[in-house]
């Protein structure tokens, strides 16, 4: 830190500088490692997948050779659902919102000439997460990868599922299961991998606020905490690992505030609540995506300016690494052409901007400061609330953060309805003739796709051992009725050639599916 800088810090009151720290210190308001992007920059990691694994594939490799630093993965509805592209309820839905995952040959696909240990893969999956991530392992074992090499992040945020997303599979005791077998299993086998990222993000595009993704967040995240303590795992053994996901919208301070009061609440919560004694533990690492629910379908152009304040918002908060939305993800999937200047977006803002020369650049800002405090105070308010509820997993059940979700966003829809809340290009400066509204291609998934991945899923069944994948999948039918740790035995049943639909299938037989009582 420059020394005028130092002094500065040094001249502020003392309770002033306790509820800031310096950067890369408890409680990290201002950042999680000292020195910031002045070393690098966050790391970009463009949200991608469409269609099959062999068009997907390409897509990424396009990404990397266009200067991205990561990959996050996109599955369709039925891999989020863990079913096979030939099941009746798949029908529709195949490769439209993302990859088609459904065995380890795609898997093998997908990851095509990517080097594991050299590149560091975000995968967006939930209620299968478990299974992903062994398709993952799997592949970089072929490759000559050896586990603990291996970067990277699964969702595996159920919580979320039930609260705004709505891609569940079972009941949440089982699926608590599940995440803490991963954070176990992980720990072991897969140190560098962080086993969930706690979203935030979709709680955000539902219709929160930010003073209530940051509480709903961290909820989930203390009901993870502690399911994983009851399981037996040290809580120093699994915490340095878990990372969050937040969005990023439109008002450019109150998010840079968000992020540096969410850092501080949970860095308290883990170190006085949870009692973790490494630093480590206490940091809230995450990544940012710009707000999907803010771009507009009218004057489409009008959402790089949007993703481009987001992003700025993201950074300034100090996100550890950055998806920037594509300005025709209202209309459909980005187009080449529109993901390209996505990531250039980050580009610029990296290289040209002269951003990353300082570390927390509006630490001291007595608004900003202001704007901290004030959404920390809200967002512990809502936690007060949760916790008179029984924790996270009850205020689920009992239908809290989907309610408090749904008048939020009726309060912000009626805003824009009224004109109290202008988007430009929608409520207000509106033209029809504008040139702005001139025609935009859009990504189209071929409906021949879902055919195609029909006799693929088929014909792999057809060729595989199939009692070798009978046992298999009865092994782990075995396991769930106990305690037993399932990674090994989801491992296995990859490696004997089952799908993601059997094995889901199995888990759905033992345990049943969620079914809201809201």
């Amino acid at each position: 830190m420059p020394a005028t800088v130092e002094y500065l810090f040094e001249s502020l009151p003392e309770g002033y500088r306790e509820r800031l720290g310096r950067p890369g210190e408890y409680p990290f308001t201002r950042g999680v490692y000292p020195r910031m992007y002045t070393d690098r920059p966050w790391t970009m990691r463009q949200y991608a997948g469409f269609s099959s694994a062999e068009e997907s594939n390409a897509r990424y490799r396009y990404l990397l050779s266009q200067g991205q630093t990561g990959l996050s993965v996109a599955f369709d509805l039925p891999t989020q659902l863990g079913l096979d592209p030939d099941h009746p309820l798949s029908v529709g839905e195949v490769g439209k919102v993302g990859v088609s995952i459904a065995c380890l040959e795609d898997m093998r696909t997908l990851l095509d000439s990517i080097p594991l240990d050299k590149v560091t893969t975000s995968m967006t999956i939930n209620a299968p997460a478990n299974m992903l991530l062994a398709l993952y392992l799997l592949v970089a074992e072929e490759q000559g990868v050896s586990w603990d090499k291996l970067g990277g992040t699964i969702q595996n945020d159920i919580l979320k599922e039930y609260i705004a997303r709505g891609t569940y599979i079972f009941p949440p005791g089982s699926s608590m299961r599940l995440i803490t077998d991963v954070f176990a299993f992980c720990s072991e086998k897969v140190p560098k991998w962080n086993t969930i990222s706690i979203s935030g993000y979709h709680i955000r595009e539902a219709g929160s606020t930010a003073a209530q993704e940051i509480a709903f967040t961290l909820a989930n995240g203390k009901a993870y905490v502690q399911a994983a303590i009851e399981a037996g795992l040290d809580v120093d053994a699994f915490a340095p690992r878990l990372s969050f996901f937040f969005a990023s919208h439109n008002d450019i301070l109150e998010e840079a505030a968000k992020f540096r009061a969410a850092r501080r609440m949970w860095a308290r919560i883990m170190r006085h609540e949870f009692k973790a004694q490494d630093p480590k533990s206490w940091t809230l690492r995450f990544h940012t995506q710009t707000g999907g629910s803010t771009l507009t379908a009218q004057e489409p152009l009008n959402n790089v300016v949007r993703t481009a304040y987001q992003a700025l918002a993201a950074v300034l908060g100090g996100t550890q690494s950055l998806h920037t939305n594509a300005y025709d993800e209202a209309l459909g999937l980005p187009t080449e052409k529109s993901a390209l200047l996505a990531l250039r977006t980050q580009q610029i803002l990296a290289y040209e901007s002269g951003i990353t020369r300082a570390v927390d650049p509006l630490g001291g800002s007595f608004y900003v400061e202001h704007l901290t405090d004030a959404l920390e105070a809200q967002a512990q308010d809502y936690l007060d609330q949760i916790a008179r509820l029984g924790g996270a997993v009850a205020a689920v059940e009992a239908g809290f953060f989907q309610r408090e979700i749904e008048e939020a966003a009726w309060e912000f829809q009626r805003q824009v309805e009224s004109g109290q809340r202008i988007i430009v290009g929608v409520n207000r400066f509106n033209n029809p003739d504008s040139p702005l509204n001139e025609h935009t291609p859009v990504q189209k998934i071929s409906d021949a796709l879902a055919n195609r991945r029909k006799a693929q899923i088929q014909a792999f069944r057809a060729g595989r051992d199939g009692q070798a994948a009978a046992n298999a999948l009865e092994a782990l039918r075995k396991a769930a009725r106990g305690p037993e740790n399932l990674m090994p035995y989801i491992l296995e049943a990859f490696r004997r050639r089952a799908t993601l639909g059997e094995i889901c299938g199995v888990l759905r037989e033992e345990w049943g599916e969620y079914q809201p009582s809201y």
